[in-house]
Formats: structure tokens, C-alpha cells, sequence
């Protein structure tokens, strides 16, 4: 007999990298929606002293919305297995694969899925083979249009989409200012989509894919948390076929990085209907304009009772 009785959960949201503010807001609205259906909510900011709270309060289950490297890059996750408390989402070491860009679309390759060509280029390499060498080098291995993001990191930030030769050194030092390796790859022109896939126990499934249309043609930091900056269709506009061929590919995905309970997979179909491949993320974004809370809505499902069996799946996941 399945046991319903309310869960004690603790959320994590906030955390220290540039995706703080979105990671709160993430968090409150789950906290929100697990606590409408009566569970004991407790919201805690990740910070010193925390693994002996959460022993301490030894709740049923942990739900983490911590977004950006202190929550993503695997280290938090790794950590909470150590306490003996289940958790929402995915253990460090795939974690650790997704949140590293280049790593993640290697393995997705030796797979067989597309992903665009790509170079990905350290701050010291860069400056010690000379700059202005290195774009050189770039711009003939990889012509433009071109997108530019830092090689770990989430929301756009630091990403340029660069259309011609000159945008490129400035596209690289933005890349720069968020991590010490810059991804450079080559942009693939399509319709843009975000897959939410989610495991409650019986094996991973896509929900209905949301299709992305910023209104400056930028899918930026600004267009992803501003609301009416970007025009969001879910489900997308998009024929039956290729919306299987979308969904199969990102349940793949999300088997082949090894991710549990809930991912958010990243592509573009271009006009000859291929299925391209550009991130994985491991604790996507919660808020009111984010892309999974969008994609459970169109799937007739309400926000708490995912959560809900996320949660209950994280308890009764045995490892």
C-alpha cells in the first residue's frame, strides 16, 4: 500500500554563484506547492553549518533548486548522499558530467546524437598562443554565426551569439568573466526547444517540449526571468513526428548522462527536422517564467504533484 502521508522536506535554494536570486525564487515556489498539498516545508539556504542542520533535522527528503556551481556542479549532491537523506535529482557524478559542457556534448556525440562542432578553449590557452592567433585559428575552423557561453554555468549568462568576425573577441571575454573556459560552437539555426524529463519511479519520460521565441531573437538572461521578453508555445509548434523524435532524444539524453528524477534537455531541430543537442541541466529552473514549471502545465499536470512524486520517488529510491 502506497504510504500518502505528509512529507517532511527541506528546500535548498540560494547558494553563492551568479543565479542566486533565481534559485530563491525557484525555491519558494516549490516550497509553495508542496506546502498547499500539506507537506512540512522547511527552505534553507545552502551555507556553513548546513549538512549539520540537515542531520539534525533529519527530514524524509531533500529538494534542491540550487542553481549555477554551488548546485549543479555535482559537489552539493555528492554531499548530500552522505548524509543517508534521499534527495531530489541527480547524484554528483553525473552531475558533475552535465554541468560541464564540452564533457557533456562529448559523451552525447559518442552516442550518436547531434550536437554542433564545437572548440573549447581555456583563459590561459588563449592568451599564451596570442589572441588575435587563436580567433584566427576560430573563425577558419568554425565560421560564424557562432554561440559563445562559458563552459560550466546556466540562465545565458555570459553566452553571445556572434554573427560576424569582429563580435568574437568581445563574445570571449564575457565568456570569461563567468568561468575560465570558454565554449565556442557553432550555432545552429532552428526552432529552439527545452525538454523537461521526469522519473516519479517508472522510468524516465518527456513531457510536452516548450518551444522558445525571444522577441529580440536572444534567448538572454534578461528574456529568460523578464516576463514578455520571450514567447513561449507549450506545447511546441511542432508535427507529432518530431515531437516524438524531440522526446525520444532527450529521454536518451537523460539516460545516457546518467540523470535521475528530473532533467531539463536542451535542443534545436533545424529545418531539415534533425535533432540537435546543446545542454543538459540537472536542477533547471523553478520560477514563474522558467521552462519546466511551463512544460508540466501543458502536460495537464499541476506543479505540486510533480514535485510531490519527485519527492516520494527520491524516498523510496533505494540505493
Amino acid at each position: 500500500m502506497t504510504d500518502i502521508s505528509p512529507l517532511a522536506i527541506v528546500v535548498l535554494a540560494g547558494g553563492i554563484s551568479h543565479e542566486r536570486d533565481i534559485s530563491l525564487r525557484s525555491g519558494r515556489r516549490v516550497a509553495d506547492a508542496l506546502t498547499v498539498l500539506g507537506h512540512k516545508v522547511t527552505l534553507l539556504d545552502p551555507q556553513a553549518g548546513l549538512l549539520l542542520d540537515l542531520t539534525t533535522r533529519a527530514p524524509d527528503v531533500i529538494f534542491p533548486v540550487v542553481h549555477g556551481a554551488t548546485g549543479e556542479d555535482g559537489a552539493l549532491l555528492a554531499l548530500l548522499e552522505t548524509t543517508g537523506i534521499p534527495h531530489v535529482g541527480s547524484r554528483g557524478g553525473p552531475a558533475s558530467l552535465a554541468w560541464t559542457k564540452p564533457t557533456a556534448k562529448e559523451l552525447v556525440r559518442r552516442a550518436g546524437f547531434a550536437t554542433p562542432n564545437w572548440i573549447a578553449l581555456s583563459k590561459e590557452t588563449f592568451r599564451d598562443l596570442g589572441a588575435a592567433s587563436v580567433l584566427e585559428h576560430l573563425l577558419t575552423a568554425l565560421p560564424t554565426p557562432l554561440v559563445v557561453k562559458p563552459s560550466q554555468g546556466g540562465s545565458a549568462q555570459g553566452v553571445t551569439i556572434v554573427e560576424t568576425a569582429a563580435e568574437l573577441p568581445r563574445a570571449m571575454v564575457e565568456a570569461y568573466t563567468y568561468n575560465s573556459v570558454a565554449l565556442v560552437e557553432e550555432k545552429v539555426r532552428g526552432t529552439e526547444l527545452a525538454v523537461t524529463v521526469i522519473d516519479s519511479g517508472d522510468g524516465p519520460r518527456a513531457l510536452p517540449a516548450v518551444e522558445i521565441v525571444p522577441v529580440n531573437g536572444v534567448y538572454s538572461f534578461e528574456a529568460r526571468y523578464n516576463a514578455g521578453e520571450t514567447l513561449f508555445y507549450a506545447p511546441a509548434r511542432i508535427t507529432p513526428e518530431t515531437a516524438s523524435l524531440v522526446s525520444e532524444t532527450a529521454v536518451g539524453i537523460h539516460a545516457l548522462l546518467g540523470l535521475r528524477h528530473i532533467s531539463r534537455i536542451d535542443l534545436i531541430v533545424d529545418d531539415d527536422g534533425l535533432v540537435w543537442f546543446l545542454e543538459a541541466n540537472v536542477l533547471p529552473g523553478l520560477t514563474e517564467t522558467s521552462l519546466v514549471p511551463q512544460s508540466i502545465e501543458a502536460s495537464g499536470a499541476t506543479l505540486g504533484d510533480v514535485y510531490e512524486s519527485l519527492a516520494r520517488a527520491a524516498v523510496a529510491t533505494i540505493d
